[in-house]
């Protein structure tokens, strides 16, 4: 079935009138808030022009040239009323270009509608993710509530801003100027392009779109035009925020967390019902018809690994795996209030296992964790390694650390910052065969110091920490996902 731009947006993103103004009293309060980890969902009130940043331990790893590109939110408060959750703040693109052990670093704001009307009128109005909105909020289409606020995608000389629920952003790769809203053709314009697509190693790209219990799964050649795009139905209408692949497959995690009403913010049309239990839907890259599902007991996420499956067809993947979804809702509130306890327990690392017979295991490998990456070059492929943040505690809302987990042996190779640290994902930049033969590099904010810092991490040696960082003059706020270009 050919995707039909009308049918499926009618209702994609719940865009309603309803009308609930954000006191001004509360973003005040949120300014003037002293958590200590503040610094992750401060304002930023300009683009940073580029800046070199400074050497401040270690030594630059010879050979390591290139571009980190990260993408996450940076401007929640207007006087007029402002974003009450993490996930609605203004995009903001960075770029960590590193040339030569020499570092700059340069960011600007995606140049959207959202942001546009809402600087003019000095509020934040757009109905978002948890933001219920206001009737002053201008809604004709998805895009022009489109934050682009969340991940990246390089497409030759320009990068992709990726949000949740409408079109890809380009901007450009040298100066990070917004060009235009990606239309991959005209009948679809404007339709939902998750924020994490997934990589072919002959440079396909997959990528899917929700719409309650339908989904579109895109498929993009190497040059990022688009080869196909089709409906596909679901077993139930599911928040899913990620999704996974083998070289064979597409793999979707139905989490119990299922479309109840229509609303605004768009999670509250969702209701956590963890007696459905966790549903997967492996689907053939070949025949999106052929499809098959496993159940295993509730779990939340946001997040999965890079799936594999091995000779027999047995499929593996990792997952930042949740108890329920007390983060989602109100933890990233907290954030963005920049003051109190957030509540939920902190995601652990477990590894799922569908089997050929239909059973499916899901292990633990009992480690505190969130963004897993792996090596890109064995993306659908066997791996033993995982790279995620970790270091969140109850009583500290963000991680301060990073660490790798090898399923093979069970070992956890760790470094923490500590509280003075707000550590961000890492990417992998590989320079030899194995997986640990690889340079981490991962952002964070130094809350002693005021000031974002970046490094870079010996993968085979993540508990000695970082073999280099660089000190910016400026503190970016706490974003969410990025690439390497090099």
């Amino acid at each position: 079935m050919i995707a039909s731009r009308r049918n499926f947006l009618m209702g994609a993103a719940a865009l309603s009138a309803a009308v609930v103004t954000p006191e001004t009293v509360r973003a005040m309060a949120a300014m003037q808030a002293s958590a200590d980890w503040a610094l992750a969902t401060a304002d930023l009130e300009t683009d940073v022009a580029p800046r070199a940043m400074r050497l401040v331990h270690g030594r630059a790893p010879a050979g390591l040239t290139g571009t980190l590109f990260r993408n996450g939110p940076a401007k929640f408060r207007r006087p007029g009323g402002s974003a009450t959750h993490w996930f609605d703040g203004d995009g903001l693109m960075r770029a960590f270009r590193v040339n030569d052990g020499q570092v700059t670093l340069d960011a600007r704001f995606a140049d959207t509608p959202k942001r546009r009307w809402e600087s003019q009128i000095g509020a934040v109005v757009s109905p978002g993710f948890g933001t219920a909105g206001d009737a002053r909020a201008r809604v004709g289409s998805n895009d022009d509530v489109n934050a682009a606020n969340t991940a990246v995608m390089l497409a030759g000389d320009e990068v992709w801003a990726l949000w949740e629920g409408g079109s890809p952003m380009a901007m450009s790769a040298s100066d990070l100027s917004t060009r235009r809203f990606v239309t991959l053709r005209d009948d679809l314009k404007g339709m939902p392009f998750q924020a994490h697509p997934r990589y072919d190693p002959d440079g396909t790209i997959w990528n899917i779109g929700l719409n309650g219990g339908k989904a579109i799964v895109w498929r993009l050649n190497a040059d990022r035009s688009l080869n196909a795009a089709q409906l596909i139905d679901l077993p139930r209408a599911s928040f899913m925020h990620d999704f996974t692949a083998t070289a064979r497959h597409l793999i979707l995690v139905l989490q119990p967390w299922v479309f109840d009403h229509r609303g605004m913010p768009y999670a509250s049309q969702f209701a956590w019902k963890p007696e459905l239990g966790t549903q997967i839907m492996v689907v053939d890259k070949a025949d999106l018809s052929r499809r098959r599902i496993f159940d295993l007991p509730a779990f939340s996420y946001f997040h999965l690994g890079d799936a594999w499956e091995d000779a027999s067809g047995t499929i593996r993947f990792d997952v930042a795996a949740g108890k329920d979804v007390a983060f989602a809702i109100e933890g990233a509130r907290v954030l963005v209030e920049q003051r109190g306890s957030v509540p939920g327990e902190h995601a652990v690392l477990k590894l799922v296992t569908l089997h050929t017979d239909g059973r499916a295991e899901l292990a633990t490998s009992g480690v505190t964790a969130e963004f897993p990456k792996s090596d890109p070059r064995r993306a659908g492929r066997p791996r033993r390694l995982t790279v995620h943040v970790a270091g969140e505690r109850p009583d500290r809302p963000l991680p301060t650390g990073l660490a790798t987990w090898d399923w093979d042996s069970g070992r956890s190779d760790y470094f923490n910052f500590g509280d003075t640290q707000i550590m961000e994902e890492a990417v992998i930049v590989p320079r030899g065969p194995d997986e640990t033969d690889a340079w981490l590099i991962a952002p964070s904010i130094n809350l002693r110091e005021g000031v974002t810092e970046l490094h870079a991490f010996d993968a085979a040696r993540v508990a000695d920490g970082p073999v280099a960082t660089w000190r910016a003059d400026v503190a970016l706020p706490a974003g969410f996902h990025g690439i390497w270009a090099g």
